[in-house]
């Protein structure tokens, strides 16, 4: 059986590919679905899913964003779209299967069977990496354009962030720290690193920097300095699968 997890901001689209899944993929599962791209990349990391249908253009983050903050990527890439656009020729120069809305039922049964082949000899995830690579080389180093100058930061040397509404407090090793007038998810976008990950709606770790992981009482992270830091219930499965990746 194939697992499968459905990623799209459109809730009616959501529906309409789990129906016809249903329908004509009698071997393909769907495990969980999303329009939220962030609890997909959870949900992706700690289910392990055999395969992905995405939505490649979403408003909050795109789908080449929602790849790049994966930790797990042993699955086959299926991308949904309503635009046969240039971005298709990279899916296809990576072997990387796609959908165009409104999705035919030949195409989706010969996507479905590529997967459990692909499933059959181990292969599943080989096509991702070819895609992921070249769009995923990732700075050291972050610049922040504070008053009057930009200030450039080594990622190794961020321990934790907290939001403050519209703005979040970048806290450092050496006791400096620096209030950039960003959201919270824009920063963390903006360090495109698996090293910093959510926790919390409000908070970012380095996971280089944890300490404890501590259950009782309530979840939450002990780091450097021994700063305590609370854990999201959304966020649980994710941040044990993060550090065990360190």
């Amino acid at each position: 059986m194939i697992r499968a997890i459905l990623i799209d901001d459109e809730q009616d689209a959501i529906e309409s590919l789990a129906w016809e899944i249903k329908m004509f993929c009698k071997d393909i599962t769907i495990i969980e679905s999303f329009t939220n791209p962030e609890e997909a990349i959870s949900a992706i990391n700690y289910l392990k899913p055999d395969c992905v249908f995405l939505d490649i253009e979403m408003p909050k983050m795109d789908g080449f964003q929602l790849l790049s903050n994966l930790t797990y990527r042993d699955f086959d890439l299926i991308i949904t779209t309503a635009y046969d656009n240039y971005a298709l020729k990279a899916f296809k120069e990576n072997a990387i299967d796609y959908l165009l809305k409104p999705i035919d039922n030949d195409d989706l049964l010969k996507v479905a069977q590529k997967v459990k082949n692909n499933k059959q000899n181990k292969q599943l995830g080989f096509s991702l990496q070819n895609l992921i690579q070249p769009i995923e080389k990732k700075s050291t180093k972050i610049a922040i354009p504070l008053s009057g100058k930009t200030v450039f930061l080594n990622i190794a040397d961020v321990y934790y962030c907290k939001s403050d509404g519209n703005y979040t407090t970048i806290y450092l090793l050496n006791g400096n720290k620096y209030l950039y007038s960003k959201k919270i998810k824009d920063v963390h976008e903006l360090f495109n690193s698996d090293q910093i990950i959510r926790v919390h709606q409000s908070y970012l770790v380095n996971i280089n920097y944890v300490k404890e992981y501590v259950k009782n009482e309530g979840y939450y992270l002990i780091i450097e300095n021994n700063i305590t830091i609370p854990v999201s219930k959304s966020n649980r499965a994710y941040i044990l699968e993060a550090i065990k990746n360190i």
